[in-house]
């Protein structure tokens, strides 16, 4: 543009400037370039937005247009709708309207009952699913540590050192999972169950199940066997609980009683095979007795003579090793005759181990064991003789930090020694270092050496006696039962224990295997025995559910988190899994007699417990179990309810040989059959339902197969939909009775019913115009009335307060028009 145009452009500038200010009435606004910059982008992101918006309802339109909604109308019902108004107060009137006054005070106690019971029933929905929700949780729980082997740590050890053999641990399907171990010990256990059942005097477990450790030629196991009869061999203590029991003072002395008289056996019979496998270096000889097995045994122990042994000798023997392994032996007489043998040079040893003798719980009274031990104090606490320091320890239970490795070199030796020392009143008169008590050996056996100390893995046997025989049976059992090859050994002892009421449990089934309870004393351990016993069973519940059973009944008097009985909860869980229904309840017979299976024996009340199963089964969705089950436990309506459910969805299918219809169709007239012949019926809307389920099949299948008459017939009879315009009204009112399970195969009744009609019709327009045999007006008769029972089933369906499927009416109308 050249310099006149600028010119012309510049003038026409001011003079409008000129007129504008000029107008008066006007404001004047001063802006510079950047101020109207920002508000022209204030003007624009605005018409954006609006765009946008108009933009997003126009393609909202077309969207919804293309599936025949009116989104304008939609958007206005959906502005008018207000939730806010449904239970608010109705507003107050004016004083001097009483009528009206009433009516809304009363309208608003009305409505705030409402919201009140709404607001309630909100909240215990909420509940109710937050408990159930907890319940599930609890139960998937329970199988995850079920699931898990071992406690604690242990329980997910991942070491890798053996290699699986998936030839030996894969077996064919139906084999059993059972060793010949767990097969003796099981065979056990059900001659032991069998005595209960039938009401005999209880046999002893552990005889039974010692019995088994003699026929696998394990000496391990023998020992292990007879130390738990050993250990076990005491007389309860009467008390509310077992902890009290346990923890009573007798029944702890008790165990250390048998404890050490089960090492002192061991010990004697080790010398008896040590001195007759070495008879020639042995020289046995002289009057049978523990004395000269034990100088017989020292010929071979001790060949030569020891220096710094004290107090001379008897017979070629230092006299305190005679009096320790006699001692260690058990047979205090014959210790005594060692003592009188050398009573001149023993002093006062003498008169103090003849009063340990005389002592019931071998305790020498307070003064004299003071007496003893300042003796020890002063002049053998630095003793050059070995079995002379452990003989003074053991009378005089003192010095309990010398562990006397030169005579006790073996463990066995160990836990004889301490358990020797350990003391049980609490007289104050002993100074710490003189005091051992149970607790504290078994704390110092179980956590301060553990099992490391005593190579546990490598030696499993001798760590599970260390723990036994210091009445830690908990313990002893929960680290076996660690050892896969000694599980079954572990499960058979916690029995054992159980039965005998010597086994502490855990409160809670959820603990761990093994566990501390707050408010117990300590060093005391309980047992998850309800999960041990599971862990165990999982392996072969599967495949040996009869096996299983025998186990779940030790647990017939324990209940779980929620008060149910374990015993019923574990038959039913076993049921479910191993799918042996008839084997395991029962079944029932073509003439409606239940055959007993393996329950019945455990079971008075064997109806509850297949009920539980039956409950189990239908909430695993296992609906054709639960049916039979059902009807083993003689519950009609429960039967016929699920029966109806699984029929309603097949009835309008086409049947097939082994198809799922036929096989429901087959189970329901059996059942139809069985409770006909013996009378039996459920509450009458379920049996109504049934049957008309049943006849509706029928119907389908006469539809299906082309015999469109008889289909006719069934439909007519059945009265479930109108076939003439007078019995619309009728048919509508009836159809509020009906179940859910009828009613939502009534879009299948309605299009079959309206399929045969239609065939009629074809049929009939399609037959010859007038033949004597069918005059003109009978044929005309007999179309208008199928053209009017169309029309009817067509009104039955737009009258019906039901929802049918999408196509449903349209189809209708489509036949009912080509037949008009």
């Amino acid at each position: 543009m050249d310099a006149e145009g600028f010119g012309e452009l510049l003038q026409q500038a001011e003079q409008l400037a000129a007129e504008t200010e000029a107008v008066s009435e006007l404001p004047h606004v001063e802006r510079n370039l950047q101020e109207i910059q920002q508000a022209g982008e204030r003007l624009r992101s605005r018409t954006l937005t609006r765009t946008s918006q108009d933009a997003a309802d126009v393609k909202a339109s077309i969207l919804l247009g293309s599936r025949g909604l009116d989104i304008f109308h939609i958007s206005q019902r959906l502005e008018s709708l207000s939730a806010a108004t449904t239970f608010e107060p109705l507003e107050p009137v004016k004083d001097t309207d009483i009528q009206g006054f009433l009516k809304n005070e009363r309208d608003n106690a009305l409505l705030s009952a409402i919201e009140e019971s709404r607001r309630r029933t909100f909240l215990l929905a909420e509940e109710y699913h937050r408990e159930s929700m907890l319940v599930q949780w609890e139960q998937v729980k329970q199988r995850v540590l079920h699931t898990l082997l071992g406690a604690g740590e242990d329980a997910l050890d991942f070491s890798q050192d053996v290699e699986p053999s998936f030839v030996r641990d894969t077996g064919a399907l139906g084999r059993s999972s059972l060793d010949s171990v767990e097969v003796a010990y099981g065979r056990q256990i059900y001659l032991f169950n069998e005595k209960i059942v039938n009401g005999h005097v209880q046999p002893n477990l552990g005889d039974l199940c010692a019995s088994v450790a003699d026929s696998l030629d394990d000496k391990s196991v023998s020992d292990m066997w007879l130390m738990v009869k050993q250990m076990t061999d005491v007389l309860l203590v009467p008390a509310k609980d077992t902890l009290k029991s346990r923890t009573a003072v007798d029944m702890q002395m008790a165990f250390s009683r048998q404890a050490l008289t089960f090492l002192e056996n061991s010990y004697k019979n080790y010398t008896m095979v040590t001195v007759f496998g070495n008879l020639h270096q042995a020289q046995l000889g002289g009057v049978p007795g523990t004395y000269q097995l034990v100088r017989s045994f020292l010929n071979i122990k001790l060949p030569g003579p020891l220096p710094g042994m004290q107090d001379g000798e008897v017979e070629g023997h230092p006299v305190w090793a005679l009096i320790y392994y006699c001692l260690r032996c058990g047979d205090l007489a014959a210790a005594m005759q060692v003592v009188n043998r050398a009573q001149h040079q023993l002093g006062d040893f003498k008169s103090w181990f003849q009063e340990y003798m005389t002592s019931p719980d071998r305790r020498l009274a307070p003064a004299t064991e003071n007496k003893l031990r300042l003796h020890y104090r002063r002049v053998l606490r630095n003793s050059a003789d070995p079995y002379k320091r452990a003989v003074y320890c053991l009378i005089g239970k003192c010095d309990i930090t010398d562990n006397h490795g030169e005579v006790a070199d073996k463990t066995e030796d160990y836990l004889w020694l301490k358990l020797n020392q350990v003391c049980f009143d609490d007289d104050g008169s002993s100074a710490p270092q003189d005091r051992l008590t149970l607790p504290q050996l078994q704390k110092q056996l179980l956590e301060d050496y553990g099992e490391s100390h005593f190579s546990a893995s490598q030696q499993p046997f001798l760590y599970c006696k260390v723990l036994f025989l210091t009445a830690q049976f908990e313990a002893a059992v929960a680290f076996l039962f660690r050892v896969e090859r000694l599980r079954s050994h572990a499960v058979h002892v916690a029995l054992v224990l159980y039965e005998l009421r010597l086994l502490l449990k855990s409160s809670g089934q959820s603990a761990q295997l093994l566990s501390q309870e707050p408010g117990d004393p300590p060093m005391v351990r309980r047992l998850n025995f309800i999960r041990l016993l599971m862990l165990y069973t999982r392996k072969f519940e599967s495949t040996d559910p009869r096996e299983a059973l025998q186990y779940f009944y030790f647990l017939r008097n324990e209940k779980d988190s929620q008060g149910e009985n374990m015993f019923m909860r574990c038959v039913s869980e076993l049921v479910i899994e191993s799918r042996e229904f008839d084997m395991l309840l029962g079944r029932l017979e073509k003439d409606g007699s239940r055959k007993p299976g393996v329950i019945d024996k455990f079971a008075g009340d064997t109806r509850a417990i297949i009920s539980k199963v039956a409950l189990e089964a239908e909430n695993k969705g296992l609906f054709e179990e639960a049916i039979k089950l059902f009807e083993l436990a003689k519950n009609p309506d429960k039967v016929l309810e699920l029966m109806n459910r699984l029929l309603s969805p097949v009835i309008a299918q086409v049947s097939a040989p082994q198809s799922n219809k036929e096989r429901l169709k087959n189970s329901a007239l059996a059942i139809a059959e069985r409770y006909r012949t013996q009378g039996i019926a459920g509450d009458k809307s379920v049996d109504s339902t049934f049957y008309l389920l049943l006849d509706l099949m029928t119907f389908f299948d006469e539809y299906h197969a082309g015999h469109i008459d008889r289909a006719y017939d069934v439909i007519e009879r059945l009265k479930l939909v109108p076939l003439s315009q007078e019995s619309v009204e009728e048919r509508v009112a009836a159809f509020r009775n009906f179940s859910d399970e009828v009613r939502h195969n009534l879009s299948e009744v309605l299009l079959a019913t309206m399929n045969i009609l239609f065939t009629q019709y074809k049929r009939l327009k399609g037959a010859p115009a007038g033949t004597p045999g069918r005059p003109q007006r009978t044929i005309e008769d007999k179309d208008g009335q199928l053209r009017s029972q169309a029309r009817a089933l067509i009104t039955f369906a737009g009258m019906i307060p039901y929802r049918m499927a999408g196509d449903t009416n349209a189809r209708l109308v489509q036949m009912e028009v080509l037949m008009n």
